[in-house]
């Protein structure tokens, strides 16, 4: 049986990142995609140039009218934007508890534009993290979250997942991308304790996304039934390959996307 996820995010009408990559992202990881949609952005390889809010009450009616109708196995959460519409999520998934969760913390997008307001980060703090099955902050996402100095080592990593968990969600996937070195280390926490997914970082500036993709990633995994660490080595190691192979496409001149189809290109 084919599984069903529903993304909630915003839009990118350049393609790589946000509702669009979250698409791509589910469907090359064996699942159904829906979506609903909580911003329009004006954006493209080089920047945010516009964002346009969805009424916090017809982002829920999306969501509602998709589980009126449809079996949905796994939730990705992406950008939120502001307080209101991170609390109209926070009342729709409420009522879908047994619905795993993937909450990918959307603050700043690649080229430095904010994507979630000041007022937000501690409605989603407080309303959204306790819901989440998953959630998967890079290190500048969990020192906002925090208030605290962004993570330097992986010791400080491994102190703030954990400090992170303690707020709500059952597991955290703490993504290393930002630290300095040739390696992009990222450390799982779960009841079960610390898990390591090493990787080589790849020398490319298209990874444009790569968030929004490997929330989504686990996301399709999650809901396939793969058990926790499978999803997390089965989502990086498609990301890997989409990052790899990014510079196939031409896409802007800026930060282009990831290739979230490479294995279909020969």
């Amino acid at each position: 049986m084919i599984r069903n996820v529903l993304s909630i995010a915003g839009s990118d009408p350049s393609g790589g990142a946000g509702i669009q990559a979250d698409i791509k992202a589910i469907s090359a990881n064996g699942a159904y995609a829906m979506a609903a949609i909580t911003a329009l952005t004006a954006q493209n390889t080089q920047g945010v140039s516009g964002v346009h809010l969805v009424p916090p009450a017809f982002v829920s009616d999306q969501i509602e009218a998709v589980f009126a109708d449809i079996r949905v196995d796994a939730i990705k959460v992406g950008m939120i934007a502001n307080a209101d519409i991170a609390q109209a999520v926070a009342e729709a998934l409420r009522k879908h508890p047994a619905v795993p969760a993937v909450l990918d913390p959307v603050m700043i997008a690649k080229g430095g534009a904010p994507l979630l307001a000041d007022d937000a980060i501690a409605t989603m703090r407080d309303t959204l993290l306790p819901l989440a099955t998953l959630l998967t902050p890079n290190l500048p996402e969990a020192a906002h979250l925090l208030g605290l100095p962004m993570a330097e080592t992986r010791d400080d990593m491994v102190a703030q997942a954990r400090t992170l968990r303690v707020l709500g969600p059952r597991a955290v996937l703490l993504k290393g991308g930002h630290l300095e070195g040739d390696e992009s280390p990222d450390v799982l926490v779960t009841d079960d304790g610390e898990h390591w997914y090493e990787a080589p970082r790849t020398a490319t500036k298209n990874t444009h996304g790569t968030g929004c993709t490997l929330s989504a990633a686990l996301a399709a995994q999650i809901a396939r039934g793969l058990p926790l660490r499978d999803a997390v080595t089965s989502a990086k190691a498609y990301v890997a390959g989409a990052i790899a192979q990014a510079d196939e496409l031409s896409v802007g001149s800026g930060h282009g996307p990831t290739h979230h189809f490479a294995h279909l290109y020969g």
